[in-house]
C-alpha cells in the first residue's frame, strides 16, 4: 500500500505541473498507474480539433456553458472536465504562461504531454488544475479539471490531463 501511495503522490506531482518542465509525459507510461489505481473510463474524440481525451467512468457529457466550450463533462459529485477553445490572437505558449500569473494561476510549468507542447497550471481560487495547448488556428485549447481539493481529486485530474493526445494523421 505504501508503494501505491508513493506512486500516486509522485504521479500527482508530476502531472499537476511540477515535473512537466523537466520531462515529457506519455500516456503509455501512465496506464500502469491508472490500472493500479483502479480508474476506468473511455477516450472521447474531438474530431474538429483532432484531440482525444480520457474521460473517467461516472462522468457524463453535459450541455456546453457557452460557445467557447467544445466539451463539458460532469459527475454526480460535482466534479467537471471542461474543454475550452479560447481566441488569444495567436499568442504562443510562453507568452500565455507569462500572462497566467496575473490572473491568479500558480504552479505554472511548460512541458510536453504525448508529444504536444503545453503549459500546466493551477487556479487555486477556482480549485482547478488546467493544461493549455496552442492550435494551428492561433487559439488555446484549455482543459480544466475541478474542483481539486484532495490528493484523490488531483490524481483523477492527472490521469485526464496526461491522456490528451493528437489524433491527426
Amino acid at each position: 500500500m505504501k508503494k501505491l501511495s508513493a506512486l500516486i503522490l509522485a504521479l500527482c506531482l508530476m502531472l499537476c505541473g511540477t515535473a512537466l518542465a523537466e520531462s515529457a509525459i506519455n500516456w503509455e507510461d501512465i496506464t500502469p498507474a491508472l490500472e493500479a489505481a483502479g480508474v476506468t473510463g473511455d477516450f472521447y474524440t474531438f474530431e474538429e480539433i483532432a484531440i482525444a481525451i480520457f474521460i473517467p467512468e461516472g462522468m457524463v457529457q453535459a450541455e456546453l456553458p457557452d460557445e467557447s466550450y467544445i466539451g463539458y463533462f460532469t459527475a454526480e459529485d460535482g466534479s467537471a472536465i471542461a474543454l475550452q477553445y479560447v481566441n488569444v490572437d495567436g499568442m504562443d505558449l510562453e507568452t500565455f504562461a507569462g500572462a497566467l500569473e496575473s490572473v491568479g494561476a500558480t504552479e505554472i510549468e511548460l512541458g510536453t504531454v504525448n508529444g504536444l507542447p503545453c503549459v500546466s497550471y493551477e487556479m487555486p481560487e477556482n480549485q482547478t488544475v488546467n493544461i493549455a495547448f496552442t492550435t494551428e488556428a492561433g487559439y488555446i485549447l484549455e482543459v480544466i479539471c475541478g474542483p481539486v481539493s484532495t490528493d484523490e481529486d488531483k490524481l483523477g485530474a492527472s490521469f485526464v490531463l496526461a491522456s490528451i493526445q493528437s489524433i491527426a494523421e
